[in-house]
């Protein structure tokens, strides 16, 4: 080992003397840090402060493939790759094997880097890992990627990750906050949304960050040169997302007890099932109605920002639908409504209901509702 490490340049052997002298401190860090947030975790990575081991979890794969793909591109330069970066599958792999190439030493390099993706799908105990995480090595950065739920942090592996490292659970983002996420990754665009566009989008693509986002880049890459806003009719055409008719325009007539608005809305969505449906509507109704059944508790129900600030809405703007939604519906109504929609979740999945149509359990939802 001494011999090899003659061989490295006099810069790389200062590099790894100074990244020693991080890791002694790096224990104190993590304990004083012990639930990382996403952008912390990017911004230490973008400052090359390296923890030795990252695991990477949770049901949300956006950020995990984002952490993941920021440490690849950051960790070793491109001449780099082909001989001090190893990617590994959970399935094809064992704690026993992730550890011995992590103790390999770099090639002519300061870090080696080891990633080790799905490691859902990897058999066997953890033992290996265990042991590794006694004394790791200070020249690899360790990635461990698991998707699809979490680790138990009881877990000897967990708790040791914790001490030497970062953690990170990746949970999913609540449908409240969608719309957010949308305007903030569209800032980082340098571009613009309506809260309005905003919160359609979100309802009519739902709750994968990976496909929504995507969808946002499409959107970018379609605005004409000199003008970075994002308008209904541009949404219309790149996503096919109607401006008049989508789940938005249809939760907006329910709230406000547009009768005519609401059932002229349904009976385009029975015409054009690709367009919305009871499939599409009744998440997004449960979450409005759940969320109102909330407001109706609020010290404050008179007050939009002191409503905002109960309910964890960004903004006072989404206070308003909670407002005009007590308007329109009491507290008792609100909670037959919570039960009406449960009931027609289950019809949709062919329960006591087999033979009524998707259309006919939207329209007699909505008469429910708004009778």
């Amino acid at each position: 080992m001494q011999d090899r490490c003659l061989l490295l340049p006099a810069k790389v052997l200062k590099k790894r003397q100074t990244r020693l002298n991080y890791l002694k401190q790096f224990s104190h860090m993590a304990a004083k840090s012990n639930k990382p947030t996403f952008e912390t975790i990017l911004a230490d990575i973008r400052e090359r402060r390296f923890a030795p081991v990252y695991v990477l979890m949770g049901e949300e794969a956006y950020y995990i493939d984002r952490l993941c793909e920021a440490l690849m591109n950051t960790v070793l330069p491109e001449e780099e790759r082909d001989l001090n970066q190893f990617v590994l599958y959970g399935i094809d792999t064992t704690a026993a094997q992730i550890a011995d190439t992590a103790r390999e030493l770099p090639m002519l390099s300061e870090f080696k880097l080891v990633v080790v993706k799905e490691a859902q799908g990897m058999k066997g105990g953890t033992d290996d890992l265990d042991k590794y995480l006694d004394h790791p090595s200070p020249q690899t950065v360790l990635v461990i990627c698991h998707k699809h739920g979490t680790i138990d942090r009881r877990k000897r592996f967990m708790t040791k990750a914790q001490q030497v490292g970062v953690v990170f659970e990746s949970a999913r983002v609540n449908e409240r906050a969608l719309p957010g996420f949308i305007m903030d990754h569209l800032k980082l665009q340098r571009a613009t949304i309506e809260p309005q566009t905003a919160v359609v989008i979100a309802e009519s693509i739902g709750q994968d960050l990976n496909r929504l986002t995507s969808e946002l880049d499409k959107l970018c890459l379609a605005l004409p040169e000199g003008d970075r806003r994002i308008t209904p009719e541009l949404v219309e055409k790149h996503i096919g997302v109607s401006k008049d008719f989508n789940t938005y325009e249809l939760r907006n007539a329910i709230i406000n007890h547009d009768v005519v608005k609401a059932n002229r809305i349904a009976n385009y969505f029975d015409k054009n099932p690709k367009s919305g449906g009871v499939f599409i509507i009744l998440p997004s109704l449960f979450s409005y109605f759940q969320t109102l059944m909330l407001a109706w508790y609020a010290p404050d129900r008179k007050s939009a920002a002191a409503l905002a600030d109960y309910l964890e809405l960004r903004t006072e703007w989404g206070a308003r639908d909670y407002l005009n939604g007590m308007r329109n519906y009491s507290a008792m109504k609100t909670m037959q409504i919570i039960g009406k929609l449960r009931e027609t979740d289950e019809k949709s999945k062919g329960l006591d209901s087999p033979n009524t149509s998707t259309g006919d359990l939207l329209k007699e939802l909505l008469y429910f509702i708004l009778h």
